[in-house]
C-alpha cells in the first residue's frame, strides 16, 4: 500500500487594514498617521481602579522633527538610525474592539515587511488606555514579520499597534497590513454619492482626489454627483479632465434644491436602482482620506448583521483636530449628545496622541453617524426606506434611530474619516436654518422619543424662543414659530415643502433688521450709551440660583419699558459674535452684532410689540403641541413608511430633476 501525504490547504489572508501615510503635500496631518513622540500610554494607578490626571509617561523626549523625504510612498517610510516611530495613531492603529464587537473576525494577523536592521514591537491597550506590550522581533535585511493576535480581550475597548525601531542604520517599512484568515470573497459594490450646492471647487478637488486613488474606487459601481445648485459642476473649469480620469464611473444628476435630505435620498435611491450593495453618502465641502472608502467596505462586508458604517470628521482648516468620536441622541432632551462623559469635542491629536488619550480607547457605541461620510447597506434602505423629506438637519440622526429600531446598528469606525468645514465659524441655530432645526427635531422626537410627551423637548424649545426674543432675534423666532405651525399640520405636506420652504423663509427674514447684514462696519452709526455701565463694568451673567427671577424681571422690562429714542438713532454697543449671549443682549435696546463667519454685522433693535406678539404666539403653539403630542406622534409614526418610501421619493425626484449623463 502506497503511503501518501496530503498537504494542508494554503491559508488565505484577507487585508482588513493597511498602514497608510500622508502625501508629501499633507505634512500637517502626520500625527494622524505616524507618531514620532515618545509617549507610551496613559498612566493609570496600579490599585483602586481609578483614573489619574497625570500625563502619559515618556521614555526619551519630545516629538522628533518630521522629514518629508522619509515618506517614501503612501505605504512606505524610513526610520533614521537610532530613532523610533509608532503607528499607534488614528489612521494606523487597529481598532480591535470594534472588529470584535461588530464583525465575525475573532483573530487577526499583523504582517510587517521591512528592510534594514531594527525591531518591530507590538502593543495593545485596554478600554482605559493602559498600554501592554504583546511581542517583538528583531529584523535584519529584507524581512516579513508576522504576529497572530486574538481579539478576545477587547470586549469594551482597546487597540493594537506596532512601533518600529531603527538600529545603527536606517530601517524601512515597506508595507504593513492587518489581516484576517478566510475565503477569498468578492467585496460588495458601492454607489458613492456626493450632494452639492454651488461648491464647485470642493467637488472638482474631491473628484480629482478620487481619480488619483483608483484603488479606493475599485468596488465603486457608480460615483454620483447630485448637483442642486445654480453653479453647475459640469460647467466648471477642470471638470472634463477629471470626468475622463474617472473612466466612466461618474454620473451627474441635476435636480432642484431639495436640501441635504433630498440629495442624500437621491443617492440612496440610485444605489437601490442600480443594484449596489451599499450607498456611501458624502458631503461636498470635505476632503476625503481615500483609504477610508476601502476600510468602510471591508468592515461592513464582515459585520455580523447589515450595519450602517460611518467615518469620523476632522476639521478641514485645523487638520489634526477631530470634531467628534461618535454621537448619540439624548432621549430626554432629544438633542445630539456625547456617548461618554470623558469624551471631548474638538480633540487635537497634535497635543495629545492616541496613546496618551484614555477615552479614545473605550469603544464608542453610537445612535447615528453624520452624513459627511456614511455607508448604508441597500438591504436596510429597502426595508426602512430613504431619508425623511426634511430638507436639512436631523435627517442623519433620525435615520440612525429608525435603523436601530429595526435592529440595524450604526458604527462610527475609527480610521475612516474626512476633513470637513467645521462648525466653528457657523451658528445655524440663528437665521434661516432655525426653522429646520426646530421643526425637524420635533418630527424626530414625535417618531422616536420614548417619553409620553417627548421628555424635555417642548419646554426646552419654548425656553429657546424666549432667549431668541429677549436677544432681539425676531427673524429667528419668527422662523421657529413657522416651524411649529407647519409641524402641527401633520406629515402629509413634507414632500411638497421641500423646494419652496427655503425661499419663503429667506423672504420672511428680509423684513427684519436682525437678519439684514452689511459687510462694512461703517454702515452703522458709532455706538453710544446714554448712561455709563454700572461700576465701570458691563453686563454680567446671572447666577444659577438667581436665573429664573432674573429672567422673569428681564422679560417684564423688555415688555413694559419703552425703547429709548436715542437707541433708534444709533446702537448702544458693538457686540462680537462670541459675546452674543441672551443674558447680555437682553440688556440692550439696540446693538450691532457680528455674524459667526465674521463677514458682516446686523443691527438688532428691541421692539416690545414684536416681542409681545411672538412670545404669545410661541406659547400658544407650544401649548397646542403639548396637548396634541400623542395624536401627532401617532400621525407621524403612521406616515413614516409612506413619506420615506422609494415610491414617494420617486415622485418628488421626477418633479424636480433633470438627469444628464457624463
Amino acid at each position: 500500500m502506497e503511503n501518501t501525504t496530503m498537504e494542508a490547504p494554503a491559508r488565505h489572508w484577507n487585508t482588513l487594514q493597511r498602514v497608510i501615510l500622508p502625501s508629501q503635500s499633507q505634512m500637517d496631518t502626520v500625527p494622524l498617521y505616524m507618531d514620532t513622540g515618545s509617549a507610551t500610554g496613559v498612566q493609570l494607578p496600579t490599585v483602586g481602579g481609578g483614573r489619574t490626571d497625570k500625563p502619559a509617561q515618556t521614555v526619551s523626549g519630545p516629538n522628533k522633527e518630521v522629514h518629508v523625504e522619509d515618506f517614501l510612498s503612501r505605504y512606505s517610510t524610513s526610520v533614521r538610525p537610532g530613532e523610533r516611530v509608532s503607528f499607534g495613531t488614528y489612521f494606523n492603529a487597529f481598532p480591535a474592539s470594534y472588529w470584535r464587537r461588530w464583525t465575525t473576525v475573532d483573530n487577526v494577523r499583523l504582517s510587517v515587511k521591512t528592510s534594514g536592521s531594527g525591531a518591530v514591537i507590538v502593543y495593545k491597550s485596554n478600554a482605559r488606555g493602559a498600554l501592554q506590550r504583546v511581542d517583538s522581533v528583531r529584523v535584519d535585511g529584507d524581512a516579513t514579520s508576522t504576529f497572530d493576535l486574538t481579539l478576545k480581550p477587547f470586549g469594551d475597548g482597546g487597540w493594537y499597534w506596532f512601533d518600529l525601531v531603527a538600529g545603527s542604520s536606517t530601517v524601512v517599512l515597506q508595507e504593513a497590513q492587518w489581516q484576517a484568515e478566510g475565503d477569498a470573497a468578492t467585496p460588495g459594490s458601492i454607489t458613492l454619492e456626493i450632494t452639492t450646492l454651488n461648491k464647485t471647487d470642493f467637488c472638482i478637488n474631491n473628484l480629482r482626489l478620487l481619480a488619483e486613488n483608483p484603488q479606493a474606487l475599485a468596488h465603486v459601481k457608480e460615483l454620483i454627483l447630485v448637483d442642486q445648485g445654480t453653479e453647475k459642476v459640469a460647467e466648471a473649469e477642470g471638470f472634463a479632465e477629471v470626468a475622463q480620469a474617472l473612466a466612466g464611473k461618474l454620473r451627474i444628476i441635476n435636480q432642484d434644491n431639495l436640501g441635504g435630505s433630498g440629495g442624500f435620498a437621491r443617492g440612496m435611491y440610485e444605489a437601490v436602482e442600480n443594484g449596489s450593495d451599499y450607498a456611501l453618502l458624502m458631503d461636498d465641502d470635505v476632503v476625503v482620506e481615500p483609504e477610508s472608502i476601502i476600510r468602510l467596505l471591508t468592515f461592513a462586508d464582515l459585520c455580523k448583521t447589515p450595519t450602517i458604517v460611518g467615518g469620523h470628521m476632522f476639521d478641514l482648516y485645523n487638520r489634526t483636530v477631530l470634531h467628534t468620536f461618535g454621537e448619540i441622541v439624548n432621549p430626554y432632551t432629544f438633542q445630539p449628545d456625547l456617548p461618554s462623559e470623558e469624551m471631548t469635542l474638538g480633540h487635537d491629536f497634535l497635543g495629545s496622541n492616541l496613546r496618551q488619550t484614555g477615552w479614545l480607547h473605550r469603544r464608542t457605541d453610537v445612535d447615528y453617524n453624520g452624513w459627511w461620510m456614511c455607508m448604508i447597506p441597500t438591504k436596510i434602505i429597502r426595508e426602512i426606506g430613504l431619508s425623511l423629506p426634511v430638507f436639512i438637519k436631523w435627517d442623519d440622526a433620525e435615520y440612525g434611530l429608525r435603523a436601530k429600531a429595526a435592529g440595524y446598528p450604526t458604527v462610527s469606525l475609527p480610521g475612516a474619516a474626512v476633513w470637513h468645514v467645521s462648525w466653528i465659524d457657523k451658528d445655524d441655530l440663528v437665521g434661516w436654518q432655525a426653522y429646520f432645526h426646530a421643526r425637524n427635531r420635533f418630527i424626530a422626537a414625535l417618531i422616536h422619543s420614548p417619553y409620553e410627551y417627548g421628555g424635555k423637548v417642548v419646554r426646552q424649545s419654548y425656553a429657546f424662543d424666549v432667549k431668541h426674543l429677549v436677544s432681539m432675534q425676531y427673524a429667528t423666532a419668527r422662523g421657529r414659530n413657522m416651524a411649529l405651525r407647519d409641524l402641527l399640520k401633520g406629515p402629509a405636506q413634507l414632500h411638497s415643502l421641500l423646494p419652496g420652504k427655503l425661499p419663503e423663509i429667506r423672504s420672511m427674514m428680509s423684513e427684519y433688521s436682525d437678519s439684514q447684514f452689511s459687510p462694512d462696519p461703517d454702515t452703522y452709526p458709532a455706538p453710544k450709551m446714554d448712561k455709563p455701565p454700572k461700576h465701570g463694568h458691563g453686563v454680567r451673567p446671572p447666577s444659577y440660583l438667581g436665573l429664573l427671577p432674573w429672567a422673569a424681571k428681564t422679560v417684564v422690562r423688555q415688555l413694559s419699558v419703552p425703547v429709548a429714542d436715542s437707541s433708534l438713532e444709533r446702537p448702544q454697543a458693538n457686540v462680537a459674535h462670541q459675546d452674543n449671549r441672551w443674558w447680555r443682549m437682553s440688556q440692550y435696546d439696540s446693538a450691532v452684532v457680528s455674524n459667526a463667519e465674521g463677514t458682516g454685522a446686523s443691527w438688532y433693535k428691541r421692539d416690545p410689540k414684536k416681542l409681545r406678539e411672538m412670545m404669545a404666539e410661541s406659547a400658544r403653539l407650544h401649548a397646542m403641541l403639548l396637548k396634541d403630542w400623542q395624536k401627532l406622534s401617532s400621525q407621524y409614526k403612521a406616515a413614516l413608511t409612506d413619506i420615506t418610501s422609494i415610491a414617494s421619493w420617486e415622485k418628488t425626484f421626477a418633479a424636480h430633476s433633470e438627469k444628464s449623463e457624463h
